[in-house]
């Protein structure tokens, strides 16, 4: 009886003892599971961000390379499919209908380089001076006409073929920043965007492409005669022993131009009466120029940043080909002169000569552009100067 009841007490102890074991080990599993969970939490949470970032990085990547591809930064093209954007255009005139004789017509212009000049009726004989030294290379011609005047021009043989745009009183930087973007006239090689005051006489356009080319000149000018009016830098004077040059050896007062010298006034320079660009050379130009500092005063000293690359080597003056700056002012009137008449006399008193408050407005300009430029250079800390000895040497003078 004793045997049998301990034998009881013993298959409840065991049975006892296995409940709290099994009891026992689910608390050890709890912890763990806890950990489990909190890890697959975790996992899936990081897995769910990075998706996101992805679709975020797809999507900004999608807008840039849609943005290349366009030329733009244009939005809202999604809904278009991308074999029919047509991200650029021309200056070419089309006809209304296509015949058999303007096909000839059409095929003519292989060449693809741009003339742009602003011009004023009273320029109207030396501009078609000037053009006719381009048609013979099927230059595509635009005339910016800032004195509001166009009918005056229909009497040329070629003005039909050209391009007029009017607006009273605008400047050439005013007409290029509107019209000229690099959209635009992305399919021209070169754009030659002159003055309507330039003696042409000694120059020819086809040669002076094949040097330009020749030489990987991005931007150039053609060479003043030295007997031009309004020489304002040594380096563009010709040199008569020379092809071309890129660089002018000169020691006068401030001015020191040696074979050390790597920018402005020395090297790496035009002027802004007849320069010319290559297209990349232009793409980069045309985002230099300040949409409301529109007579382009300082714009010449940066244009090497344009160059593509070496300044002192892929900007230069070509000599064999050279014009004659004739410095005529015509933009905004004569200057004022002095009058018989005691009535008019008195009005002009109360007026204004504008061509001297052009030339205010251009300084004014002009300190407002070096001032963007360092601001420019402050705000943007990524940036590195291509050109850093230029940096070096206004620092010593600041000293």
């Amino acid at each position: 009886m004793k045997a049998s009841k301990s034998s009881k007490w013993l298959l409840k102890k065991q049975h006892f003892l296995f409940d709290r074991g099994a009891c026992g080990a689910k608390m050890t599993q709890l912890p763990f599971m806890v950990v489990v969970c909190i890890l697959t939490l975790f996992i899936i949470y990081r897995t769910t961000n990075y998706q996101y970032q992805q679709t975020e990085m797809e999507s900004k990547l999608n807008n840039i390379y849609t943005s290349k591809d366009s030329g733009s930064a244009i939005s809202g093209l999604s809904s278009l499919p991308r074999g029919i954007i047509e991200d650029r255009s021309d200056l070419e005139l089309k006809p209304l209908w296509t015949t058999s004789s303007s096909r000839p017509k059409v095929k003519r212009l292989s060449s693809k380089n741009l003339l742009a000049i602003p011009v004023g009726i009273k320029q109207k004989e030396n501009v078609d001076t000037i053009v006719q030294k381009f048609l013979s290379e099927n230059f595509t011609i635009i005339l910016f006409h800032y004195d509001g005047t166009l009918d005056g021009w229909w009497d040329l043989e070629w003005s039909s073929e050209a391009i007029h745009i009017v607006a009273h009183n605008q400047t050439k930087w005013w007409f290029a920043k509107r019209f000229l973007h690099p959209a635009i006239v992305s399919v021209y090689d070169y754009l030659f965007l002159w003055d309507e005051d330039l003696g042409v006489d000694n120059f020819h356009a086809g040669r002076y492409l094949e040097i330009v080319k020749s030489e990987g000149l991005e931007i150039s000018q053609p060479a003043l005669d030295p007997n031009s009016t309004g020489i304002h830098h040594r380096i563009t004077v010709r040199n008569r022993m020379n092809k071309f040059h890129r660089r002018v050896y000169d020691v006068r007062g401030s001015i020191n131009c040696s074979e050390e010298s790597e920018g402005p006034p020395c090297t790496g320079f035009v002027e802004g009466m007849a320069p010319v660009f290559s297209r990349l050379a232009w793409r980069c130009a045309w985002h230099l120029i300040q949409n409301d500092l529109v007579h382009g005063w300082g714009v010449d000293m940066k244009l090497g940043y344009c160059a593509q690359g070496d300044r002192t080597r892929n900007v230069g003056i070509v000599d064999s080909e050279y014009v004659v700056h004739q410095s005529i002012q015509t933009l905004g009137g004569q200057p004022a002169t002095k009058v018989s008449n005691p009535e008019e006399s008195s009005k002009r008193r109360h007026g204004m000569d504008t061509r001297l408050e052009i030339r205010r407005q251009s300084t004014v300009e002009l300190q407002k552009f070096k001032e963007r430029w360092e601001e420019a250079i402050r705000d943007d800390r990524n940036w590195v100067d291509p050109f850093p000895s230029s940096q070096r040497r206004k620092h010593r003078r600041l000293k």
